[in-house]
Parts: structure tokens; C-alpha cells; sequence
């Protein structure tokens, strides 16, 4: 069984992190501990028809964002790794200077030190060249970068085509088996 952390920002595109765990509960063989800042809640009401308890139903596991004493706060705790989707610039920074004020960055920070496998997927437009510093540190100390860039080679329909295939490409990152999304074939 794969135990697999995800952390919800609060930048726009919680969709994005609905559609993973909806993924990732379907999946038999993984364990999903979920954690949620307050703007993270507040985008999901602002941006979605789920509620937050339908969104926490998905999730194994859930926990405060306050609590800094959670068993995902440790590195004794054993993970496969954690996605911060969407991952703010402020959350981003945090992780990347190792300021862990909550328990998002902190899960982050457990995470690089353990060495796990961590995906970061940045929601900002246009991007400063101190959010790409922070970005290019976290991905020289082994974070993968997988922002919400659609793809158009399968001719998505619907919006949720579009996210479906970026839940893909979390998925394959993490090992998971999946037929989410549309693969390329070739140009035949």
C-alpha cells in the first residue's frame, strides 16, 4: 500500500487537488492523508459545487493545518511521498526556505528530509523570477515540478479532460498504475 500525503493551498485551482483525490480513492492500493489550509477550504467553496466534507470523504486520512503535531509531521511516520496541489507562491516559498508555520510546509519540509518523492504544483501567472528561485531550489534538491500546463495533443472536450490529464501525470510521478487521461501514441 502506497501512503501518499496531500497538501491543498490556497491558490486557485483546488479542482485540481478534488480530481487527484477522487483518483486516488479509487485506487485500492493507496493511503491518502489530506491536509487543507483555510484559503484552500475557501477556494473549494468559491470555485466548486463539493463541499468540504464530501471533499475530506475522499481523503483516508485528515488533519488541521495547525497541527504541527500530526503523525505527518514526522519523519517516523513512513510515506511514498506528498503533492502540494495547487501550491501557492507563499507555500512554495515556505517550503523552499524550510519556514514551517503549518502543517503543509511541514509535511513538505519531513518530506525532503526523508528524501521522498515530492510534487510541487505551482498555481501563479505570471511567474517573478523570485518565484522561479524558489521553484529552481526546490527542484535542484530533488522536488518534481508538475504545474497545471494542459495538454492538447488528445483534443480534450471538457475542462475536466484538461484535469484529468494533468491527475495523470501525478499519478505516473507517484507510480501509480492509471488510465486517466489520454496518452500520446505516436502521430499516427
Amino acid at each position: 500500500m502506497k501512503r501518499i500525503v496531500v497538501g491543498v493551498s490556497g491558490a486557485s485551482g483546488t479542482v485540481y487537488a478534488l480530481n487527484l483525490l477522487e483518483k486516488l480513492a479509487a485506487a485500492p492500493d493507496v493511503e491518502t492523508h489530506l491536509v487543507m489550509s483555510a484559503w484552500a477550504k475557501k477556494n473549494l467553496e468559491l470555485e466548486t459545487t463539493t463541499s468540504l466534507k464530501d471533499m475530506e470523504a475522499l481523503a483516508d486520512h485528515v488533519y488541521n493545518n495547525r497541527d504541527l503535531g500530526a503523525a505527518i509531521a514526522s519523519g517516523s511516520f513512513l510515506t511514498d511521498g506528498m503533492v502540494v496541489i495547487p501550491a501557492s507562491m507563499k507555500t512554495v516559498s515556505s517550503i523552499a526556505n524550510a519556514y514551517d508555520d503549518n502543517l503543509i510546509t511541514r509535511a513538505a519540509d519531513v518530506t525532503i528530509k526523508e528524501m521522498r518523492r515530492l510534487i510541487i504544483v505551482p498555481r501563479e501567472t505570471p511567474l517573478s523570477q523570485i518565484h522561479l528561485e524558489n521553484l529552481l531550489k526546490l527542484s535542484r534538491i530533488g522536488a518534481q515540478i508538475i504545474p497545471p500546463i494542459p495538454a492538447f495533443y488528445n483534443h480534450p472536450q471538457t475542462i475536466s479532460d484538461l484535469v484529468d490529464h494533468h491527475s495523470m501525470k501525478i499519478l505516473d510521478a507517484f507510480g501509480i498504475q492509471n488510465e486517466v487521461g489520454h496518452r500520446w501514441k505516436g502521430d499516427q
